[in-house]
C-alpha cells in the first residue's frame, strides 16, 4: 500500500471509529471505561513520543540541540493555543476549559445543565477541528517518514481521540444538541484530519526538509497532551486501587506502542 493511501486510511478510519467508539461509550453512560482508556492513552501518547516520533526526529536532523529547541517550542506553542481554547481536550462534561468559555453550560444545585443554545458546544467543536486537523499533519509528516512511525504516531493518536470525543459528545449534548446532532458535528469535526493528512502530503513533496520539524512537533504534541492534558486528571483518583490501575494501564499504552513499533518494522 502507497504512503498515500496509509495516510488516507488511517485519518478517515481513525476519525471515524474513534467517534462512533466514543459515541458508544458515551451514549451507553461507560465512564469508567473512558476513564480507563484516557489512562492507557497517557502510556500510548508518550510511548510514541520517546520511543518513536522523538527518536526518528534527532536521527533525521543534522543538529540536535536545534531538534530539542524544536520540541520546547511546540510545547510552549501549544500551552499557548490551549490558552486560546483552540487545543484544549476535555475528557469529562466538567472541565475548566469549557467553563471558562463564554455561555458556557453551568451545574445547577440539582445537578441539571443549563443549556447555553450550542454557544460552548460550537466553540469547543472548532477548536477540536483544528485540532484535528493537525493531527493529520503530524500522522502524514510520520507516514513520509516511515511507514512504521506512521502506524505508532496514528495509534497514539487516535487513542487519544477516543477519550477527547467522549468528552465532547457529552459538552454538546449538556449544550442542548440531539444524540444525532452530537454525533453529526463530531464525524465532522474528525473530518479535518484526512484534510490535514492530504495537505500535508502534497505540500511535504516539494518541502522534505521540514519533515523533522514536523517530528519534532508530533512529539511536544503527544508529550504535552499527556502530560498537561491527561495526567492532572488521574490524580483525582489518588486511592491505591486507582492508582495501580492507572499505572498498569500506561504501562500497557506504551508497550503496546513498543509492540507496533517491533511488530512493524521492516527488515533490513
Amino acid at each position: 500500500m502507497s504512503v498515500l493511501a496509509w495516510i488516507i486510511v488511517t485519518s478517515l478510519l481513525g476519525g471515524t471509529l474513534s467517534v462512533l467508539f466514543a459515541a458508544a461509550l458515551t451514549l451507553n453512560t461507560r465512564a469508567s471505561w473512558v476513564q480507563m482508556l484516557i489512562s492507557y492513552a497517557i502510556g500510548a501518547l508518550l510511548g510514541a513520543a520517546f520511543l518513536n516520533a522523538l527518536p526518528e526526529a534527532l536521527e533525521l536532523s543534522k543538529n540536535p540541540a536545534q531538534m530539542t529547541g524544536t520540541v520546547l517550542f511546540g510545547i510552549l506553542l501549544f500551552f499557548i493555543l490551549e490558552k486560546l481554547v483552540l487545543w484544549r481536550h476535555c475528557h469529562t462534561e466538567e472541565c475548566e476549559a469549557h467553563d471558562a468559555l463564554p455561555g458556557a453550560p453551568r451545574m445547577r444545585a440539582t445537578g441539571h445543565v443549563q443549556h447555553d443554545h450550542g454557544r460552548s458546544g460550537m466553540m469547543i467543536m472548532l477548536g477540536d477541528t483544528f485540532h484535528n486537523f493537525v493531527d493529520g499533519i503530524l500522522i502524514a509528516a510520520a507516514f513520509m517518514v516511515d511507514v512504521q512511525l506512521g502506524i505508532v504516531t496514528a495509534i497514539a493518536i487516535i487513542a487519544h481521540e477516543i477519550p477527547q470525543e467522549a468528552g465532547d459528545f457529552l459538552i454538546l449534548l449538556n449544550s442542548g444538541y440531539t444524540r444525532r446532532q452530537a454525533l453529526l458535528f463530531n464525524l465532522i469535526s474528525s473530518g479535518a484530519m484526512l484534510l490535514g493528512g492530504l495537505a500535508a502530503y502534497f505540500m511535504l513533496q516539494d518541502m522534505n526538509h521540514l519533515i523533522p520539524s514536523l517530528l519534532g512537533l508530533a512529539a511536544a504534541s503527544m508529550i504535552y497532551v499527556a502530560m498537561s492534558d491527561l495526567i492532572p486528571g488521574l490524580h483525582k483518583r489518588p486511592e491505591i486501587g486507582a492508582t495501580v490501575q492507572q499505572v498498569a494501564l500506561i504501562t500497557l499504552g506504551i508497550s503496546s506502542i513498543w509492540l507496533a513499533g517491533s511488530l512493524f518494522t521492516h527488515p533490513g
